[in-house]
């Protein structure tokens, strides 16, 4: 976890650095990958391993950027191990030892042990998206984790990568350290390395300040409003890292790809200390970008412990996607909202559409939202997300977090709110360099704020699949939800009284202030 250090670290600083800048060369995990002949769609990638005592395996991870089983082992091509000294000459297979993973050295049984291990093999992408990876002759995407491999045992090791063949008229941009020869980046280990997207080719670019921060925008497009895009960013970035007390990080950076992109859908990826994005127009991007910058505290760094460490083999299943995907979309509606970017009957009219998507699932009756964070593994199943088969944790999580933010107003007299939730949250866990424990750990938290006992509301609506009493929390703001011949729709009551006006206020405005 990347997040704020203590006092003590800040003053050993100097000295680790000082550590780290004398390690030699050899201790680093080195990764090569070839742009060459794009339009093949092949990523060639060379490994060179620091050889140990110990035997060395690479491995493939199963699974990234969605909540799915992909195997990404099944694109790897032509694997091969070279001679130690780095030369092709005689190449040598490798021995697979499951789907996943191949033994590159018996080390522990050689006298001679060599200084390191070169390994070879090329992967092929060319899916666009934000959830995958790409490389054709328009441009590169890279979700590292589908395309590099690891050493299983050795993740926690400096890593360097360095991108070769690229075209003359081509950047390379990612969220990383820059390395020492150009096209190459630096982590402090394999996990920090693949949680930070690349994207190569043509985009264009700028870059900006707000709230202490500074962002750098890449973006592939077929045409698109820069002013207004930046204008966006800005107020999103502004208004999110303002209501959370500060951010975690110095630089942040966008890649977006904006335009008719009919075959990658429209979605967005969160990162550490950036995002990937794709939509149809600057508009369609405004609630991604809301979405998935606010996931740089909510999942990111207020993270539950369930996803902690990550396992790249195997599933981790979490009963909180409600929470850590649900809630973040209800910070994105009131970001919108909030900077002007809605107005107040387009957020009630995009909260009436998540309760439209739940209210039309007969799932919803025996299916918790907690049942369906756990099930977000079947998603890739198409019979899976049928109306009669599941729910959304995006559409109740959403949908929840309204309602509790509308409880705790309703308990405090609007002294309290959900904006309060999240900042204690992010002292207690992500500040602390800790994660949090489930369900229990954010009713904990609401209870501390709100000064009162909540588990009614997640036994009955989180755990449990009771029918949620819309009106009854609606009712505290002075809204009413009405159904419609299709949809239903969410109104104010035209004789609010002055507790109603100042919580619909409160709600609306939010509170920025920690």
């Amino acid at each position: 976890m990347r997040g704020e250090r203590p006092s003590w670290f800040r003053l050993l600083l100097p000295a680790l650095l000082a550590l780290a800048l004398a390690r030699p060369a050899a201790a680093v995990i080195k990764y090569r990958v070839s742009f060459e002949h794009p339009e093949r769609h092949n990523f060639q990638v060379t490994v060179s391993v620091p050889a140990g005592n110990k035997d060395i395996v690479a491995a493939m991870p199963a699974w990234n950027a969605l909540y799915q089983i992909r195997d990404f082992a099944y694109r790897v091509r032509s694997m091969a191990v070279l001679e130690t000294n780095g030369s092709e000459s005689h190449p040598q297979v490798p021995g697979e030892l499951d789907k996943q993973r191949w033994l590159l050295c018996h080390c522990a049984s050689l006298k001679n042990r060599p200084r390191a291990i070169t390994f070879q093999y090329s992967v092929e992408w060319d899916d666009p998206g934000p959830f995958d990876s790409q490389i054709n002759e328009h441009h590169s995407f890279l979700n590292l984790a589908e395309v590099l491999m690891y050493v299983p045992d050795r993740r926690s090791e400096p890593v360097e990568i360095q991108f070769d063949n690229v075209p003359a008229d081509w950047k390379v941009i990612a969220e990383l350290g820059a390395g020492p020869t150009p096209n190459s980046f630096v982590a402090p280990d394999y996990d920090a390395l693949v949680d930070a997207p690349v994207e190569a080719g043509r985009f264009d670019e700028f870059d900006f300040d707000s709230a202490g921060v500074h962002f750098r925008v890449a973006v592939d497009s077929r045409g698109y409003n820069r002013t207004r895009l930046e204008d966006y960013l800005q107020r999103i970035t502004g208004y999110e890292t303002r209501l959370m007390g500060g951010a975690p990080f110095k630089e942040y950076t966008f890649l977006l790809h904006i335009g008719s992109f009919p075959e990658a859908g429209e979605g967005g990826m969160e990162h550490a200390d950036s995002t990937a994005i794709s939509a149809g127009s600057v508009e369609e991007l405004m609630n991604l970008c809301a979405h998935e910058f606010f996931h740089a505290w909510n999942v990111k760094r207020i993270r539950p412990q369930a996803l902690e460490p990550v396992d790249y083999t195997k599933e981790q299943y979490v009963r909180v996607l409600w929470f850590a995907e649900g809630v973040t979309s209800t910070y994105a509606a009131y970001t919108l909202e909030r900077v002007g970017l809605w107005s107040k009957s387009q957020f009630y009219a995009d909260l009436a559409s998540q309760v439209t998507d739940l209210e039309s699932r007969p799932a919803r009756r025996w299916q918790s939202v907690e049942d369906s964070s756990l099930d977000a593994w079947l998603e890739k199943y198409p019979e899976y997300n049928a109306p009669s088969r599941s729910i959304s944790y995006y559409d109740k999580g959403q949908i929840l977090g309204v309602m509790l933010d509308l409880a705790i107003r309703d308990a405090t007299d609007n002294r309290k709110s959900l904006d309060d939730v999240m900042r204690l949250m992010d002292d207690e866990y992500a500040k602390a360099g800790k994660f949090y424990n489930g369900d229990d750990a954010i009713r904990a938290a609401v209870e501390k704020v709100a000064s009162a006992n909540f588990e009614d509301f997640f036994g009955r609506y989180v755990a449990g699949v009771d029918e949620i009493p819309y009106d009854k929390f609606l009712s505290s703001a002075g809204l009413e939800l009405k159904p419609g011949a299709s949809a239903y729709s969410i109104i104010e009551t035209p004789h609010p009284t002055e507790r109603q006006r100042r919580i619909l206020d409160g709600l609306l405005q939010g509170t920025t202030n920690p």
